[in-house]
């Protein structure tokens, strides 16, 4: 919806300063819920760094995945490429891009590993779950003023001329990064209510864990960006909701039987 813009020589998309506005609103707003709830802001800060780190080589590496046949074309012709400074030069493309599911799995590794590093109790964990969704409320904002991750053509949906996409330009489509990031900003509210009442206290990443992939499973159906990937009837991000649905669920097993 609104072109890129040229500060410094440099082309600076919307979805970019999106995401730099979501970094720094989680980043604020966690910190003021740490000091209310009078948990260590500074240990808080560090989660929010391990995560935003995993977050971005989480989202690279599954976004690399996805690219898994332009990467094993350049292995099978390794012998052919000049030089390995050349390889790297033609591997890079294949990871520069980013994938959700990569950063919440890259994400929430990061945060457990920090959080049993330093001994601290799952209520940061609670805390660091208010953070992914109000970080992603930004992220599909982005996506959506960047015409990115667009949805399945429609009579009422939004009409872009502006996106590096030639094919979503002129095409009226279902705005479901917009309906995404209504959902994602739901989950902040229901979730800082759940935090500051200690209602499910410990359990918050568990409830996340199952209401976003449901809500993934079911929106990706409304998608239809080229760059998702399938395999048989499913998208690779209805399959790993599946995969994370099953994994949660078997944590909770596990944390209920200990």
């Amino acid at each position: 919806m609104i072109p890129n813009f040229t500060f410094l020589d440099k082309q600076i998309s919307p979805y970019l300063i999106c995401v730099v506005t979501g970094i720094l609103v989680v980043l604020i707003a966690l910190y003021i819920m740490a000091r209310r709830a009078r948990l260590d802001d500074i240990d808080m800060m560090f989660i929010m760094l391990y995560a935003f780190v995993g977050v971005a080589l989480g989202g690279c590496l599954l976004y690399g995945l996805t690219n898994w046949k332009y990467i094993l074309l350049l292995f099978r012709n390794y012998d052919k490429i000049p030089s390995f400074g050349e390889f790297l030069r033609l591997l890079f493309p294949a990871f520069q891009g980013s994938v959700f599911y990569g950063g919440l799995i890259g994400a929430v590794l990061a945060l457990c590993l920090y959080r049993k590093r330093k001994n601290l109790s799952r209520r940061y964990s609670d805390l660091a779950t208010i953070g992914i969704p109000l970080f992603h409320v930004f992220g599909r904002l982005g996506c959506f003023l960047s015409g990115c991750c667009y949805g399945i053509e429609c009579s009422f949906g939004v009409v872009y001329r502006y996106s590096a996409l030639a094919e979503v330009n002129g095409v009226r489509r279902l705005p479901v990064q917009l309906f995404e990031a209504i959902f994602n900003l739901i989950l902040v509210i229901v979730l800082y209510h759940f935090f500051r009442k200690k209602k499910y206290e410990t359990w918050l990443m568990n409830i996340y864990l199952y209401a976003y992939p449901i809500f993934r499973f079911v929106i990706e159906f409304f998608r239809d960006d080229a760059h998702r990937g399938f395999l048989w009837i499913f998208s690779t991000s209805q399959w790993i909701s599946i995969l994370l649905i099953i994994a949660n669920t078997l944590v909770i097993l596990h944390r209920r039987k200990n």
